[in-house]
């Protein structure tokens, strides 16, 4: 442009600028001076108002077109952030600096004080505008789900030719709740325990998701043993016609469980049942040595249960006769007997822990004392 150019708008001289490269499109405000080209320059672009959608149960912040959790003790970062987002700088500012200042006007509403300043033609232009920031609060899809009993799927905790001790049933419940904690800390939004219901014969867990209700049932029993059936059923068809599927995951725990003292009937005496992952294992009560069931067998050999160690009640040692046998009074009687001494039973023990059976009297592991009768 030359510099003898006259603005069209007011007919004042136009400043000389760079022509435009070959190829490049000429601005159509180039031709204007300065005075009329800032008449009707804005320097940003802002919204009226900002609505920030906000779950009013957990917290969630609705962004394009989903809720996410936000952690947020306060809502006013999430609103300077959307602010931030929405406003607009003029492409031909350069230098561009700008701050937000918030103001709480009250629970709901924050006023976004805005200050923007840049170079435009060579001069520096400052602008500054207020955003009203609603906080609207609302109910997310996932918080509406669980309000309105939603599940996909149930874990039944049940056992094998008994009822689950409450042991078996609170572990149960904290290895599903550690479940969906860490599916929630990876950001799913469908992870969630709907109920937990405690029956006369277990424990039933109310789960989001088919999937997450199956990996659940199989964190149960690689703790606690046992097996698990899945029984799905129809109970509705999705927007595109595909059938959905309720499932139920039946876990059955071993008919034994650690702290049980059972007879294999092997004739080489009962056994302390320790653990039932994979297979029962334990230790023989007789001599102390670790018992294993056959692999054939698994969690539930051919056994009969004697009791548990919570049927032991801790007596008197009379003395120690060798390696191979003890005196000890009979808790009921209190006459003295001689029976087997494992090789857990220290020589210089006063007291053992005992259970009485129909299979005789037999000593505990001394870390089982603590949970008996005295």
């Amino acid at each position: 442009m030359s510099s003898g150019d006259f603005c069209p708008r007011c007919g004042g001289p136009v400043p000389e600028r760079s022509a435009p490269l070959p190829g490049e499109p000429r601005e159509r405000d180039a031709v204007l001076c300065d005075d009329c080209y800032f008449e009707d320059f804005d320097l940003v672009d802002a919204p009226e108002r900002i609505e920030v959608r906000v779950c009013s149960q957990c917290g969630a912040v609705y962004e394009g077109n989903r809720w996410v959790d936000v952690g947020a003790r306060d809502y006013t970062d999430v609103a300077v952030e959307q602010v931030s987002e929405a406003l607009g700088v003029h492409v031909k500012a350069e230098d561009v600096r700008w701050g937000v200042e918030p103001e709480q006007v009250d629970e709901n509403t924050i006023r976004m004080h805005c200050t923007f300043g840049g170079v435009v033609r060579g001069s520096y232009r400052e602008e500054s505008v207020t955003v009203p920031v609603l906080i609207s609060r609302q109910t997310c899809d996932r918080c509406g789900r669980i309000a309105g009993g939603y599940y996909a799927s149930i874990v039944q905790v049940r056992a094998d030719e008994r009822t689950p001790t409450p042991d078996e049933e609170a572990r149960a419940v904290e290895i599903a709740e550690a479940y969906i904690q860490e599916r929630e800390d990876t950001g799913d939004r469908n992870a969630f325990i709907t109920e937990v219901t405690e029956t006369d014969d277990g424990t039933d867990i109310k789960i989001s998701t088919n999937q997450m209700g199956g990996g659940v049932a199989k964190r149960i029993v690689r703790e606690l043993g046992g097996h698990v059936n899945e029984y799905p059923t129809l109970v509705t068809e999705d927007s595109d016609g595909n059938e959905v599927y309720r499932v139920t995951y039946a876990v059955r725990l071993p008919k034994f469980t650690a702290g049980d003292v059972v007879d294999p009937d092997d004739d080489d005496g009962p056994v302390l049942v320790r653990s039932v992952r994979g297979n029962l294992k334990g230790v023989r009560l007789t001599t102390g040595e670790q018992y294993e069931a056959d692999f054939e067998e698994g969690e539930t050999p051919d056994a009969r249960q004697l009791g548990t160690t919570a049927d032991a009640t801790e007596t008197t040692v009379v003395t120690v006769e060798d390696e191979y046998a003890i005196q000890v009074l009979d808790p009921e009687t209190y006459e003295s007997k001689t029976i087997a001494r494992p090789s857990y039973v220290d020589a210089d023990a006063e007291t053992v822990p005992v259970l009485k059976s129909r299979a005789g009297l037999h000593v505990l592991p001394d870390d089982v004392g603590s949970d008996v009768d005295d």
